[in-house]
């Protein structure tokens, strides 16, 4: 009777899970826009509490809003630290841990200024009124001064009234034209023609008196935008990331440059023994070494990243992680500095991994989903960790892996109510018997008995990857959630899987992927559960590229959707950057002309019959959006089924919440035309 009875027990409860299961909903672009975003993880002083910034998201004002949430290391337990109708951003903490510093944009700011606010409770106080909004926050030692970072504009410099006054005649001005003779002149959607240089300021945070720690700097730090420093822990020097050379920028390369913090604005380059990139600062917590990352070739576009530790007091630089056939990134040390904990895009993870100081074997730390922003303090690593399945949350961890927790739970409560497709992590034989790496996502409803339809997704980069995160915009179990069994196949010239892998495709940009994706598709279509005749193959970017070349070698697939994808080699010129397009496409149009042509899908118009939806943003420089116009002018005019939809406000990405649904919307309608969802 006691056995009948646990049977019936266990019996009813999984009628209870199964219900539960049921009651769940698919993922949708509405749910993937409801999430809270979790960023800008920093830890404070004493190492038990973290800060974040949680983003959520109104789509019906198309307008996202973040909050500073501090979370106790010890017990998870979160409190939300900062409210306003406005993004508090890049929270630090102060050296003693009794203030933390932000940017908003708040009251009348017209940008985003720095904002102090005591931890234990009270106002925030605004101490800097930049006339073009700060960004890049971070204290100096001691805990008096704050360092910023601030545009400026030459002839003009820190005249901050005479600057106001320019910008508003700029503003006001009926003249729209954007004048140049710079080869870099605008960046993935803005001109760079206005003259703004980026400079590093600190302001004293009693007197508020700000100082221009770079007053000397007359080029970009990075063609990004973005100005990566560190301060030295005596707080007397800063080590910053910036362009080797200034105007026309016909080259893009970056030293680690030494600048004083007294305002003389002196710039001394600890890297000029390089010809190529050096950048990432970080000063030991003892300031007795500076780690920054080094690439050493200027003729290759997938080399690895070489962590190097450099001596303050003098000596030559050394590379910590000798054999390591991976590019490490976001470097940190523990307090007592006998360890550096970095993550690196592995096996189709950003996995975390350790090195000595003194160098030598690296040791896997963590290799599972992808992670972040590593705090290593108190005998333990807190980090943002996400997966193909989860977005990003903080976790905690001992540094040697074990003992791995989730602290925040920002999400759990919408994802009780999401059926989550089963995840499945797949090696392949692609193209010469090299090893490819893929995940396959399936519905939440699969059933093995039916005959399901196959989508094919092609990253971009082209040297990046399908990793295991949870993607804002290509986001996998979104489409696998609309009735699609769906693979992310990390072709040649994928990261993460070695520096000869990714390099092989420089020169024949569509080879070797374009094997390895038919490669995948085969694997699958020996699979009883996939219908071969409703297939499709999905791209952006580089994968857009991919897809182009697909149509015009190949009619297996039942629809294409290319999203800001490459149709025409040549007109890549037009680009944003086009500095080592010649390694990437094995020529140019005045040097290696004829090889170019061969790798450009535009080549093989003649073979293009493919129903493709063609998608881009009008504002994206990096693919120019007349490449969406010459690929859907081509179909058209051939007669092949072809839609185009255009984003006049989207750059390379559709950011916007509303117009990122309504992506979705076309994206999953083209195949419910062409391929049908769900299981027969």
């Amino acid at each position: 009777m006691k056995f009948r009875s646990l049977f019936l027990f266990l019996f009813l409860i999984s009628l209870v899970a199964t219900a539960a299961a049921q009651e769940r909903a698919p993922m949708t672009a509405e749910t993937l826009w409801s999430v809270k975003r979790v960023s800008a993880l920093t830890l404070s002083p004493d190492g038990n509490t973290a800060a974040v910034v949680v983003t959520s998201y109104d789509i019906e004002s198309n307008k996202g809003n973040g909050d500073i949430w501090l979370i106790d290391v010890a017990t998870g337990a979160a409190r939300q630290f900062t409210a306003g109708e406005s993004t508090e951003g890049g929270p630090q903490w102060s050296p003693d841990g009794r203030h933390i510093a932000f940017t908003a944009k708040r009251n009348d700011d017209e940008r985003s200024q720095l904002y102090v606010i005591p931890v234990d409770g009270g106002e925030a106080r605004r101490i800097t009124d930049m006339p073009t909004g700060v960004s890049g926050v971070q204290w100096f030692p001691g805990g008096g001064r704050i360092a910023f970072v601030s545009s400026v504009l030459p002839g003009i410099w820190d005249d901050f009234d005479s600057l106001r006054t320019e910008m508003k005649r700029r503003k006001e001005s009926k003249v729209s034209a954007k004048i140049t003779e710079d080869r870099l002149y605008r960046y993935w959607d803005h001109y760079l023609t206005d003259g703004y240089l980026k400079h590093i300021y600190a302001v004293d945070v009693r007197s508020e008196r700000v100082t221009n720690l770079t007053p000397k700097m007359d080029r970009y730090f990075s063609y990004s935008g973005g100005v990566d420093y560190a301060i030295a822990p005596d707080g007397e020097e800063l080590a910053v990331t910036a362009l080797i050379s200034g105007a026309p920028y016909d080259e893009l390369y970056t030293d680690i440059y030494i600048v004083p913090t007294d305002g003389r604005g002196d710039m001394r380059s600890v890297t000029a023994d390089n010809p190529a990139d050096d950048f990432s600062p970080y000063y030991t917590h003892d300031g007795k070494y500076l780690l920054y990352g080094r690439q050493t070739r200027t003729d290759m576009n997938a080399q690895n990243t070489h962590l190097m530790r450099l001596e303050r007091a003098g000596g030559e630089p050394v590379e910590l992680c000798r054999n390591f056939d991976r590019s490490p990134s976001g470097w940190t040390t523990d307090e007592k500095d006998r360890t550096v904990y970095f993550t690196a895009a592995h096996l189709g993870k950003t996995s975390v991994f350790s090195v000595p100081m003194s160098g030598g074997a690296v040791t896997t730390v963590l290799h599972r989903g992808t992670n972040s922003h590593l705090h290593a303090q108190n005998g333990r690593i807190v980090f943002l960790h996400e997966s193909l399945s989860a977005p990003d949350a903080v976790h905690a961890m001992n540094t040697d892996g074990k003992n791995l927790r989730k602290l925040s739970t920002f999400n759990d409560e919408l994802f009780a109510g999401v059926a989550m497709g089963r995840v499945e992590n797949a090696w392949i034989e692609g193209a010469e018997g090299d090893s490819v790496q893929m995940y396959i996502i399936y519905p939440p409803d699969f059933d093995p008995a039916k005959r399901w339809p196959l989508l094919v997704m092609v990253h971009g980069g082209p040297h990046g990857s399908f990793g295991d995160n949870f993607h804002p915009r290509w986001n996998a179990q979104t489409f696998a959630a609309g009735g699609y069994v769906t693979i992310t196949p990390n072709f040649h010239g994928s990261t993460g899987f070695g520096e000869y892998f990714a390099d092989r495709i420089n020169g024949e940009h569509p080879r070797l992927p374009f094997i390895d994706v038919m490669k995948a598709t085969d694997v699958m279509t020996r699979k009883a559960y996939i219908d071969s005749t409703r297939m499709a193959v999905a791209g952006g970017s580089y994968g857009g590229y991919l897809v182009s070349w697909i149509g015009g070698h190949t009619d297996r697939y039942a629809a294409i959707i290319n999203h800001a994808g490459v149709y025409n080699l040549m007109a890549q010129f037009g680009s944003d950057v086009t500095q080592h397009r010649d390694i990437s496409y094995g020529g140019t149009p005045w040097d290696g002309r004829d090889n170019v042509l061969r790798w450009s899908p535009s080549q093989y118009a003649a073979n293009y019959s493919t129903p493709t939806l063609v998608m881009h943003g009008e504002r994206d420089f990096r693919v120019p959006y007349g490449q969406a116009l010459e690929a859907y002018g081509m179909m058209k005019a051939k007669g092949v089924p072809a839609k185009l939809v255009i984003y006049p406000d989207e750059n390379h990405w559709i950011l916007s919440a509303q117009n990122s649904i309504h992506w979705y919307g076309e994206f999953d309608a083209w195949l419910q035309r062409w391929i049908g969802a769900g299981g027969r």
